[in-house]
């Protein structure tokens, strides 16, 4: 199974420009996946879809949607509005008020559930009792299952100390709780941080994918909130998105982005001795 990610969109930034740039952005990464063979099973969109919830941006961003031949499953970030979010998305699933669901059909080998960390007014995570009742349930439903867990934002300390998240908030505190009875989660994907970041939490990988959005600077020095220093913080790198591969065993994760890579070596008769050795010791260890 071969699961698309990407994050923080954050389209309206520029309200009265419809080529704005993250819309520019984003176009440059689903034209990516749309083009890519094989092709992913679904697109998540793991929050902060609009900068700032407003009924156009999300108008526009389903008429970015619209032209995926896979099925998009979005999560609420902290820029985002339930509201706003519901009137152009109506189809996506919602439960005790927050937008979290299960994605789980027959054909696919992996259960995912979709976390709803949105507070209004907050720009970290949260996670309530509902939330968590909420989420117990599902992951009694189908113990044999595989899941991964998505969400939006990591419940991890990042080092970035502008960017991160108390490790001992009552939230976390909450999220694993809820989580550590459950033996079959293999895993947990987010964003929020618009950096590329690979971890483990609670006993659990967890990869937090890069926007498609600007990237924040990687900058692990103390800052001062009352003494600016002219440091870095939002930068223009490429934007990026996820394939994260699940092999019935283990999930895989890739990182990558957008831009055109330059290229040193081509498959053509120069390295086809090369793969065809590689492929054959493959073949060899597997008989082993």
């Amino acid at each position: 199974m071969l699961i698309a990610q990407i994050t923080d969109i954050h389209l309206g930034f520029d309200p009265d420009d419809p080529a704005e740039f993250n819309r520019r952005r984003l176009d440059q990464v689903l034209e990516r996946l749309c083009d890519m063979t094989p092709q992913p099973d679904l697109l998540l969109a793991t929050g902060d879809l609009t900068d700032k919830g407003d009924t156009d941006s999300y108008r526009r961003l389903k008429s970015a949607f619209g032209r995926c031949p896979f099925p998009v499953w979005p999560c609420m970030g902290n820029h985002d509005d339930r509201d706003g979010f519901a009137k152009l998305f109506p189809e996506v699933p919602k439960a005790e008020g927050f937008v979290q669901y299960v994605i789980d059909e027959d054909r696919w080998p992996l259960r995912l559930i979709v976390l709803d960390t949105l507070e209004p007014g907050r720009h970290g995570g949260a996670f309530c009792d509902v939330r968590a009742a909420w989420l117990r349930e599902r992951l009694a439903e189908k113990p044999e299952k595989p899941v991964l867990i998505v969400l939006h934002h990591p419940p991890i300390e990042t080092g970035i100390p502008w960017m991160t998240t108390e490790p001992e908030a009552a939230w976390v505190k909450r999220l694993r709780e809820t989580l550590a009875p459950a033996s079959n989660i293999v895993g947990m994907v987010a964003g929020h941080i618009h950096r590329p970041i690979l971890t483990g939490w609670a006993g659990l990988s967890l990869a937090v994918v890069p926007s498609t959005a600007p990237q924040v600077a990687l900058d692990l020095r103390p800052i001062d909130p009352g003494r600016p220093d002219n440091r870095p913080m939002i930068i223009a790198d490429p934007p990026a998105y996820a394939l994260h591969y699940w092999n019935g065993r283990s999930l895989i994760s890739h990182l990558d982005d957008a831009d055109d890579h330059v290229q040193l070596a081509r498959y053509d008769e120069t390295m086809q001795p090369l793969v065809r050795y590689l492929i054959d010791e493959h073949a060899s260890d597997r008989k082993q």
